[in-house]
C-alpha cells in the first residue's frame, strides 16, 4: 500500500529532533504503556507515521548519539559507550553533524537538553555547529550522589550556558527542573526564530536513572516517578507542539521522536519497559536497540500510518540533508536516505542490512531484513537476576556468554528461537555481510581492524 501526500510543503522545513534518554519500546501508551498516559506522543502518533522497526546505532549513550548526529555507525567515528567527565576524547570537529550541514543552508540551528559528546569546551555543541546550547554535558547520574560510586569520584554536575558553566545541579530537588527547563528554552528558540528555518535538537536527560519529576507532575501516575517523569516528558513534547502551532509553523515541521537505547532493567520500578524484546540498554538484542519512533509533518508525512520498514537513527541525517537541500559529509557516511518511504511511498526499502556493534567495535549481530544473526559474544544480561528497586540497580552481570544463533525476528521478534542449524543458507548470506563489515570496521572480537574507522577527537588540555 502506497500513502501519498496530501501536497507538498512550500519551503524547506523546520526539524526538531526530539531524543529520550533510556526509553523503551514499551514507554509510550501508544507502544501499550500502563499505569499513565502519553496523550501528546499519542497524538503524534495519530497525526504521523509511527516506525516500528527503528534501531538505535548502539545501545548505550555517547556511542549513539554521536551516530544520530552524524549519520554514521559510531565505532566509524571513533566513539563508544558513554563519556565520563574526565573523558580526554570526544566528538571530532572533523566530523560534520546535522547541525554543521543545515546551518550551510541558512538554519538556525539549538540544542537543549544532553550532550554527552565530549564536555572539555572544544567538544561542546557551539563547536559543532549549534548556535545555541543549554543542557547537560553528560549523564546526571555522573555527579557525587551516583549509588555505584564512592561520592568523591565524579565533579559537581552543572548546566551548561553556551560554552559555560551555569547553575550546579546538586540533588534531586534541583534535577526535577531538568525537563521544564529544557521546555523553557526550547520554547524561546522557537519564538525567537519563527522568522526563518530553524533544526531544534531536544535530548532530554530523563528518564536516565536518577529520576527526578517536579511538582506539578510528582505523585500522578500509578506507574510511580517512572510514570510520573514520562507524563512531564510529554508535557514537554505538547508545550513544543503547541509553541509551533502558535507560531504558525506547525504544518512546515518535520518532528522526529525517538529513543537513544532501551531501557536500564535492573533498576526495576525505576526502569522502562522493552515492550517484550529482549535484553535492554547495554546489549545488541533488540530491547536495547529496537526504539520508539514517530515522524510527524502534516500534508506530508502520511497521518496515522505505521511502517514496519528497517531504518535507524543514522539514517537520519542523509535524509534531513535531502529535505533541506543540505550537502552530505563529505568522508563516508552509513546512513541512508528513506524521504519517499517517510512521505508514504511503501513500495520503497531503503534499508535491508544493519550490524550490531557494541562495546569499543565488536559485531555482536548483522541483520537482513528480519533474519538477525548473533555472534557468540560476551555481553551484559539481565536475566536471572532480581531487578532493583526505588532507585537501587540490581545485578547486571556483563560478562555473560551468548552463543551463536540465528534469529528470524517477523515471527521470533523477542529473540527466544536459535534456527541457526536449520537455515545455513541464511546463515551464510549473513557471514558475508559480516565480513564485508569486518573488513569496513574492523572487530575486537576477532581482533581484526577496519580499514575506514576515523579517530575521536582528542582534548587539547595543557
Amino acid at each position: 500500500m502506497s500513502f501519498q501526500s496530501q501536497k507538498p510543503a512550500a519551503k524547506t522545513p523546520n526539524i526538531v529532533l526530539f531524543f529520550i534518554d533510556d526509553l523503551g519500546y514499551g514507554d509510550l501508551s501508544v507502544n501499550g504503556a500502563l499505569g499513565y498516559k502519553t496523550p501528546n506522543l499519542d497524538k503524534m502518533a495519530a497525526e504521523g507515521t509511527r516506525f516500528t522497526n527503528f534501531m538505535a546505532a548502539q545501545a548505550v549513550c555517547s556511542a549513539s548519539r554521536a551516530a544520530l548526529l552524524t549519520g554514521c555507525y559510531p565505532n566509524r567515528v571513533g566513539i563508544s559507550g558513554a563519556l565520563g567527565p574526565q573523558s580526554a576524547v570526544g566528538l571530532s570537529q572533523k566530523e560534520e553533524t546535522i547541525a554543521e550541514l543545515v546551518k550551510a543552508q541558512g538554519y538556525a540551528t539549538g540544542i537543549f537538553g544532553k550532550w554527552h559528546l565530549g564536555s572539555d569546551e572544544e567538544f561542546l555543541p557551539l563547536q559543532q555547529g549549534f548556535d545555541e546550547y543549554y543542557g547537560v554535558p553528560y549523564s546526571h547520574d555522573m555527579w557525587p550522589l551516583h549509588p555505584w560510586q564512592e561520592r568523591a569520584k565524579y565533579p559537581p554536575l552543572h548546566w551548561i550556558d553556551g560554552n559555560k558553566p551555569g547553575k550546579e545541579i546538586k540533588n534531586l530537588e534541583d534535577a526535577s527542573e531538568l525537563t521544564p527547563t529544557i521546555t523553557e528554552h526550547a520554547v524561546a528558540f522557537i519564538k525567537k526564530n519563527k522568522n526563518k528555518p530553524f533544526f531544534m535538537y531536544v535530548p532530554h536527560p530523563l528518564p536516565h536513572v536518577p529520576l527526578a519529576a517536579s511538582a506539578k507532575f510528582k505523585g500522578k501516575s500509578e506507574r510511580g516517578i517512572f510514570g510520573d517523569v514520562l507524563m512531564e516528558l510529554d508535557w514537554s513534547v505538547g508545550e513544543i507542539m503547541k509553541e509551533l502551532k502558535a507560531q504558525g509553523l506547525d504544518q512546515n515541521t518535520l518532528v522526529i521522536f525517538t529513543s537513544d537505547n532501551g531501557p536500564w532493567l535492573n533498576y526495576g520500578d525505576h526502569a522502562g519497559s522493552s515492550g517484550g524484546f529482549r535484553e535492554g540498554k547495554g546489549t545488541s538484542f533488540e530491547g536495547g536497540q529496537r526504539e520508539p519512533c514517530i515522524m510527524r509533518w502534516p500534508g506530508v508525512v502520511p497521518a496515522g500510518r505505521v511502517s514496519n520498514k528497517l531504518l535507524s537513527t543514522i539514517d537520519i541525517l542523509p535524509t534531513i540533508a535531502k529535505l533541506t537541500g543540505a550537502k552530505l559529509p563529505k568522508e563516508k557516511i552509513d546512513g541512508i536516505e528513506f524521504t519517499d518511504l517517510l512521505k508514504g511511498d511503501d513500495t520503497k526499502t531503503p534499508r535491508e542490512n544493519f550490524l550490531y556493534y557494541y562495546r569499543k567495535n565488536s559485531l555482536e549481530a548483522v541483520r537482513k531484513h528480519d533474519w538477525k544473526l548473533v555472534f557468540a559474544h560476551p555481553g551484559r544480561t539481565y536475566e536471572g537476576s532480581l531487578p532493583g528497586k526505588n532507585g537501587q540497580p540490581g545485578p547486571s552481570p556483563e560478562d555473560h556468554d551468548f552463543p551463536k544463533a540465528l534469529y528470524n525476528l517477523a515471527r521470533d521478534p523477542g529473540e527466544r528461537y536459535n534456527v541457526l542449524e536449520q537455515n545455513p543458507e541464511i546463515v551464510a548470506e549473513l557471514e558475508k555481510i559480516a565480513d564485508a563489515a569486518r573488513e569496513d570496521l574492523g572487530d575486537d572480537l576477532q581482533k581484526r581492524e577496519g580499514k575506514n574507522n576515523r579517530p575521536a577527537g582528542q582534548a587539547s588540555r595543557k
